[in-house]
């Protein structure tokens, strides 16, 4: 530090905001430990559960109890877990639960806590961009999939019927008849798979750039018997198959791509008249200064330094990010030739933005 630094710094504010990166390191830590124990079901055995000692949530899980105890402890500490000296007893409370479990009430946000351990294994690979200005994919990203799969089950899959679907009035009518349905950029396709069930007389395809993801597609349509819907191996650059499809669908996809705007207009292009493209991003805004109160802002735009812009760059594309803002996805839209767009965000779920529109 130099004179000038000496001479005008506030130690009060240094020392608050030293604090408040201290925070931040034990925030980190929590996150990545919640991690794990949601993929070994440690939430879910708490839940409901009455005070229990390390042995019995351990016996419980059928996973070893000395590991168990030191999760109990940095969760205890956390804030998550409640510790009872009298008995060493830990207990999660059923308002902590509502948020951590499989079948959380408010969504389970200990999916997202994976991103935290993501974004470390791959943090050689996000300097190595820096540096060279390069871009990865897809493969780069142990279990995304997985972890995305499991994001689009509580957000979109579960969501479907009773929140977006009835966006478009009219179009549970039109399932119900019989309508072919696309879903670009489908991951392991778990709406399409919802909807292929409950409207048996509609067509379904889905199409993603990822092998690995559509092979876990089919094998899941294949298990729930299902012979109105097919997935395929895609690159939906230059995408364009004109008045094929009668409704289109896009989650959390359509910045990724290599060429967005193309493929929204080749999108538009697809669809016969009378026909609805349902379009759900992220709903932060373009400009920075409107996300600085936008719910779980720098987790976003970590995922979108990490993943979703070198992701897109690796294709030749822009690298719009996840960030890529409300008003950009909305102009594209208009852009791409669409006579009507309405813009919806569910009371619920702020985090993103759902667009209907209709040639």
């Amino acid at each position: 530090m130099n004179i000038t630094q000496k001479q005008f710094m506030d130690t009060s504010k240094a020392e608050a905001f030293a604090e408040k990166v201290g925070g931040m390191l034990d925030a980190g830590a929590a996150a990545t430990i919640m991690s794990v124990g949601h993929r070994l079901g440690l939430f879910d055995v708490l839940a409901g559960r009455a005070p229990s000692t390390s042995t019995e949530i351990a016996a419980a899980a059928d996973l070893a109890e000395r590991y168990v105890r030191e999760w109990l402890a940095a969760m205890t500490t956390a804030g998550v877990i409640e510790y009872q000296p009298d008995g060493q007893r830990y207990h999660l409370p059923a308002e902590n639960a509502a948020c951590l479990t499989r079948d959380a009430p408010l969504g389970n946000l200990a999916v997202y806590a994976q991103h935290i351990g993501l974004f470390g294994k791959v943090e050689d690979r996000t300097i190595r961009c820096f540096e060279t200005g390069e871009g990865t994919t897809y493969e780069d990203y142990p279990c995304f999939h997985q972890i995305m799969a499991e994001d689009s089950g509580q957000t979109v899959t579960a969501q479907l019927f009773d929140h977006i679907l009835p966006l478009a009035p009219g179009l549970d009518a039109r399932l119900e008849a019989g309508i072919d349905v696309l879903d670009a950029g489908c991951g392991r396709g778990s709406a399409l798979i919802a909807m292929a069930k409950r409207y048996p007389r509609s067509r379904f395809v889905g199409y993603d750039l990822c092998e690995d993801a559509i092979a876990h597609a089919k094998k899941a349509a294949r298990a729930e018997g299902l012979d109105n819907v097919v997935f395929e191996t895609r690159d939906l650059t230059g995408y364009a198959e004109p008045l094929r499809w009668d409704l289109i669908t896009s989650f959390d996809a359509v910045h990724d791509q290599k060429d967005p705007l193309g493929l929204v207009t080749g999108l538009c292009a697809s669809l016969r008249h009378g026909g609805v493209y349902l379009m759900q991003d992220i709903g932060g805004s373009a400009y920075l200064e409107n996300n600085l109160d936008f719910p779980m802002a720098t987790f976003l735009y970590t995922a979108s330094l990490v993943h979703c812009t070198p992701v897109s760059i690796g294709q030749g594309g822009p690298g719009l990010g996840t960030m890529w803002g409300w008003e950009t996805a909305e102009r594209f839209l208009h852009e791409a030739g669409f006579a009507s767009i309405e813009r919806h965000v569910l009371p619920h779920d702020p985090m993103n933005v759902w667009f209907v529109a209709r040639v």
